[in-house]
């Protein structure tokens, strides 16, 4: 009987925000909005980097790659959100369910070390700008980029792999917006204490390396900006770090929320609310964030439009 229920599960149903069904059809078209602000947000981003040579430096192509990753976000949780409000229930296969795993960890994780390489990147600028060349030369640089995309995958390779060779039978309704670690844990008819010591010490210790990382370079930084003589200095300063910072506590605020909760610590309700504001909130206000406070970029948006005018007049 127990073998006969395991395999009578190969799909789960996502509930999303079944709860709540007179909700659906505004709660539908806000997230479409958001969906399509977010792509072309960091979609443009990156065209803009690549399209224009002086934004081929280290703070920019982080940034890029930093899109990269929230388009990805966005690509492989919106759509299933959006199936979800649409109609009430998403049917997903176990490897669908899989490989949307998969993608989350990989891009959350190579994202969280992504802002670690860019709060380096800003001390090194700041605090050592005569050698920042040597510092953060192209062979540093991409052992960075290389660093943060491996580490997310080898994440996304070992816990995908753990959770779905447990067992699931019996109940298959997944009380969340997409297929999350412990969203799917929950289902699995199996004991999961080992994986549970193994998750939360991995999350701390990947959540938690580059955030420390992050706050001793800052620490180095502010020291450096007060010692600055000049206000304006002080200023140029503060301003190229603020963006990221604020990517920063967004990221990590939410993405802690998440999966380092008590796991009957909020209702799912609540925990579908966290999940939103990293996948959703994140992707979509980093854009506004770089994009309003970088002078660089709003320059080469500028001229890259002006390009297309000239074109267009001729």
């Amino acid at each position: 009987m127990k073998m006969q229920n395991q395999s009578s599960v190969v799909e789960f149903i996502l509930l999303g925000f079944s709860n709540f069904p007179e909700l659906q059809e505004q709660l539908f078209g806000a997230f479409l909005v958001v969906c399509l602000v977010t792509l072309m947000g960091n979609a443009i981003i990156i065209v803009v980097i690549s399209l224009e040579q002086s934004l081929h430096v280290p703070l920019h192509l982080f940034l890029q790659n930093l899109s990269l990753v929230d388009m990805g976000i966005s690509a492989v949780i919106m759509p299933v959100m959006l199936v979800i409000l649409y109609t009430g229930k998403m049917r997903i296969s176990i490897l669908g369910c899989l490989v949307q795993m998969y993608f989350i960890l990989t891009l959350g994780g190579t994202e969280c070390f992504l802002l670690g390489a860019m709060a380096y990147d800003r001390f090194a600028a700041i605090c050592h700008p005569l050698n920042y060349a040597m510092i953060m030369n192209r062979r540093v640089f991409m052992k960075l980029i290389i660093f943060s995309w491996i580490s997310g995958i080898i994440v996304a390779t070992v816990q995908t792999t753990w959770v779905f060779s447990f067992p699931f039978c019996g109940n298959n309704e997944i009380n969340h917006l997409s297929c999350e670690t412990p969203a799917v844990l929950e289902l699995a008819c199996a004991d999961t204490f080992l994986f549970e010591i193994y998750a939360f010490t991995g999350t701390i210790l990947i959540i938690m390396v580059p955030f420390v990382l992050i706050f001793l370079s800052y620490i180095r930084i502010l020291f450096a900006i007060l010692k600055m003589p000049l206000t304006t200095g002080r200023q140029k300063a503060f301003s190229t770090c603020a963006s990221h910072l604020t990517s920063v506590t967004l990221f990590y605020g939410t993405a802690s929320m998440t999966y380092l909760q008590p796991k009957s610590g909020y209702s799912p309700e609540t925990k579908k609310l966290t999940s939103l504001a990293y996948s959703l909130l994140t992707p979509l206000l980093n854009p506004l964030i770089y994009s309003m406070r970088n002078s660089e970029m709003k320059r080469a948006l500028m001229k890259i439009w002006q390009r297309k005018v000239d074109l267009h007049t001729f």
